[in-house]
């Protein structure tokens, strides 16, 4: 009787094992990344740069990380399995798939942009994402694409909690923006250009202004940065901090 209760008791035990175990291997989230190969090579790089990046940092914080160059996936029944969409170097350029992701957000889902994702002008006809980025529209940018003192505007956050007040970022192509999205009311900005870089470039200048950087509309889950061109984004750990804070800020909140 001992020994048949001694067997029942360690099924017992190897099923809470096998349960636990099962249970802490689920993935916390799922994050689908979508960019291109047939843009400028600086963005290319970024891109082959920024996927094994995340690839790596998925593995180690428990998410799944899948991507695709097929932006057409961007509708309703692909985006249902996602909790989290990243653009990593293009944006979505006819109206189907823009609805899908108008829908996606408007959902709860998360949304993280790199540079050039979040470009648009007077060509780009797209009123809700210019609504989206705080009313931010591109209007000049530096060249060549050099290193910039930045700003830690909220230490405090979730996003930028790692980071110092402030530092100096990688090599990157500067966008400014007008108006500033920091005059939205829904716009909360994390991290922005310091004034100390003013003239910041050679070829094209920005002169000065306020540019942020880094920032969220509070209306949605979502974080745009303007962090994204070349192979030098992701060498410098204080910032990669921010980029694993960013993605995990996103994928787990709200649960």
């Amino acid at each position: 009787m001992k020994v048949k209760l001694l067997k029942i008791a360690f099924y017992q035990l190897l099923l809470i094992l096998c349960t636990t175990t099962a249970f802490s291997q689920t993935p916390r989230f799922k994050v689908l990344g979508l960019y291109t190969t047939t843009v400028e090579p600086d963005h290319v790089s970024f891109s082959k740069d920024a996927i094994q990046f995340f690839t790596q940092l998925a593995a180690k914080d428990n998410f799944i990380f899948d991507t695709t160059t097929r932006w057409e996936d961007l509708n309703d029944e692909k985006l249902k399995d996602y909790q989290v969409v990243m653009w990593i170097n293009e944006f979505p350029h006819n109206q189907q798939q823009r609805s899908a992701f108008e829908k996606f957000m408007a959902n709860g889902g998360g949304w993280l942009g790199f540079h050039v994702s979040g470009y648009n002008d007077k060509y780009t006809n797209w009123p809700w994402f210019v609504d989206f980025m705080g009313g931010a529209v591109f209007y000049n940018n530096n060249w060549p694409p050099l290193p910039a003192k930045l700003i830690v505007d909220d230490n405090k956050h979730p996003v930028t909690k790692r980071l110092p007040k402030k530092y100096t970022s990688t090599i990157n192509e500067w966008y400014g923006w007008k108006p500033s999205p920091r005059l939205n009311k829904n716009i909360k900005v994390l991290v922005t250009l310091d004034p100390a870089n003013y003239p910041l470039g050679k070829k094209n200048i920005i002169p000065d202004g306020d540019i942020p950087v880094v920032w969220t509309n509070t209306q949605y889950k979502m974080l745009y940065m303007n962090m994204g061109h070349g192979d030098q984004i992701f060498t410098l750990g204080i910032q990669n901090k921010m980029f694993e804070d960013a993605i995990l800020w996103l994928g787990l909140k709200g649960k």
